[in-house]
């Protein structure tokens, strides 16, 4: 075994590596810290990055939506334009040809006035069937003729509109709910209209019945038959069922039946 003895050089030297070591790990420990958050930094600048980058293709985006939409509403400008011209151009054809025809307002008002004083006469013996709101709407059509409130072209499609309505009555069967008069009360019911031809209530207590013609009057009587009550029973189900053609055995009510 061999013996090293240290002399003061190199025992100076030991001692100066050990001050140095530690300084070198208080470095190393300092730096750590620095590293991470430079990581910690990098990664959060990537994110935003990211996030602008979305940002912006939802931005452009959003501007080529509206850039279509802008272009659409254009569109629908320009043919809603296009319509009023339209429109316009044909009124004043209109207007041109009404002139062209040289129809006199003082020539076709009492044409009208004699037209709606036939209508009103025929809705006013015919069934019962909202004949009041049929015959007031009728008399305000006349009131503005008569005053000159309308133009007589105008009153002329009114009229003509309010004919086809009456014709449209003549041809369906339905359910509609008016009032009646029954035993000297008036009160709302369902009626079921047939055509023109017959009419049949069912009110809200339950009672069933016919509407008859006596004289130059209608008459609401319940059925007191119960064979009658059931078939007038059958017929609203059937109607209330949209069920508007078939066979149906139903009390004598027809308008030329008369009173019964």
């Amino acid at each position: 075994m061999r013996l090293v003895r240290f002399g003061p050089p190199l025992l100076a030297a030991a001692l100066a590596c050990q001050l140095t070591l530690p300084a070198s790990l208080h470095a190393a420990e300092d730096v750590d810290p620095l590293a991470q958050r430079l990581i910690t930094l990098r990664a959060e600048v990537e994110q935003l990055n990211s996030e602008l980058v979305i940002a912006r293709e939802e931005n452009r985006t959003t501007l080529a939506g509206l850039s279509t939409q802008k272009a659409d509403m254009e569109a629908t400008l320009n043919r809603q334009q296009l319509a009023v011209e339209q429109v316009r151009d044909d009124l004043t054809q209109r207007q041109e040809a009404a002139a062209a025809a040289g129809v006199a307002g003082e020539t076709l008002r009492p044409i009208l006035l004699a037209a709606t004083d036939r209508l009103a006469a025929a809705i006013g013996q015919g069934l019962p069937f909202k004949r009041d709101e049929r015959l007031n709407n009728l008399q305000e059509l006349r009131d503005q003729i008569e005053s000159g409130k309308i133009a007589e072209a105008r009153a002329a499609n009114r009229l003509w509109a309010f004919i086809e309505d009456e014709f449209r009555i003549t041809k369906d069967n339905a359910i509609q709910r008016q009032t009646i008069e029954l035993d000297g009360e008036r009160m709302l019911a369902d009626v079921a209209r047939i055509g023109t031809v017959m009419l049949l209530f069912r009110t809200d207590d339950g009672r069933l019945g016919t509407v008859r013609k006596d004289g130059m009057e209608w008459r609401y009587l319940v059925a007191t038959d119960e064979d009658d009550s059931k078939r007038i029973a059958a017929l609203f189900d059937a109607l209330g069922k949209q069920i508007r053609q078939g066979f149906f055995e139903l009390p004598n009510a027809l308008i030329a039946g008369g009173a019964q």
